[in-house]
């Protein structure tokens, strides 16, 4: 009997082989990003310490007091800007973008064009 795994089983599978690919350095850290289905997080990591240097979530007070929802493409969005200013306060320019595995379209998409248009290259 063929089984099917689900999709977390899957995207946690693509998310460990793109890990293979890249890791967050001091000069140029990851940019690591997780939704669950009702909150986004979003942190900048220096693999090479295992340090997380700036983390932003949706369930921060600031955050989730300008959202209607936290789930939505508009809470992505305002995430990845809000990542992206805490990011340039520490000095952060550069970084790698994880998406976790997830598809880049919709939420993923969404935070990852409001941090490039916040100030953060990748």
């Amino acid at each position: 009997m063929v089984s099917k795994i689900n999709r977390s089983e899957v995207r946690i599978k693509k998310h460990k082989r793109m890990r293979n690919r890249f890791s967050g350095t001091p000069t140029r850290p990851r940019l690591a990003v997780f939704r669950s289905n009702n909150h986004m997080y979003a942190q900048i990591i220096d693999d090479t310490v295992g340090n997380t240097l700036v983390a932003a979530s949706t369930l921060e007070k600031d955050v989730k007091a300008e959202l209607e929802k936290t789930n939505d493409v508009a809470a992505a969005a305002k995430l990845g800007t809000v990542i992206a200013k805490k990011a340039l306060e520490k000095g952060i320019t550069s970084v790698v973008f994880d998406r976790g595995g997830f598809i880049y379209q919709g939420k993923i998409q969404a935070l990852a064009e409001a941090a490039r248009e916040a100030g953060l290259n990748f």
